[in-house]
């Protein structure tokens, strides 16, 4: 299930369990916010578009942290003619985890959890902007290695018998 919302001026693709880097909010860090201004809604197939925006349908979200984006370079120069300008600036960017997605007169039931499996981030300004990074969680040795281990021991005391 994904949704088409406008955040802060920006439409966004997203679902529940994204990171999602958006234009500064104002919301304290670790306030729930939800998004009315959503265009589309796909759950598992069937698509709901909105004229212009799908009635009583909410993206709820929790902001994370409050950041500064990358350093973004603005150069500009004349040819031939003495003129320079450099110039710098760094975006304020608010990281919001979207909680789930409501349709009319849904409710949010349960918490989501920080810590996916799969977690995508999506910033401004980019061309491609879904990045996914898979947490791949410790597996336990299973108990029959010790067994394993004697089967080759007993196996050459056979040898040396012969």
């Amino acid at each position: 299930m994904y949704a088409i919302v406008e955040i802060a001026g920006q439409q966004f693709k997203v679902e529940r369990g994204n990171k999602v880097y958006v234009h500064r909010l104002d919301a304290n860090e670790g306030a729930k916010v939800e998004f009315d201004k959503v265009f589309l809604i796909d759950n598992g197939g069937k698509i709901s578009v909105g004229a212009p925006t799908v009635d009583g349908a909410k993206v709820a979200a929790t902001v994370i942290e409050h950041l500064k984006g990358d350093k973004v370079v603005v150069f500009k120069k004349l040819r031939r003619k003495g003129y320079q300008k450099w110039n710098n600036h760094r975006q304020h960017l608010t990281q919001i985890l979207i909680q789930g997605i409501l349709g009319k007169g849904e409710s949010l039931k349960e918490e989501l959890k920080a810590e996916k499996s799969v977690r995508t981030y999506l910033t401004p300004g980019q061309r491609n902007p879904v990045v996914r990074e898979e947490v791949v969680a410790e597996k336990k040795a299973p108990a029959k290695k010790a067994a394993a281990k004697k089967a080759p021991a007993k196996k050459a005391a056979k040898k040396t018998e012969e």
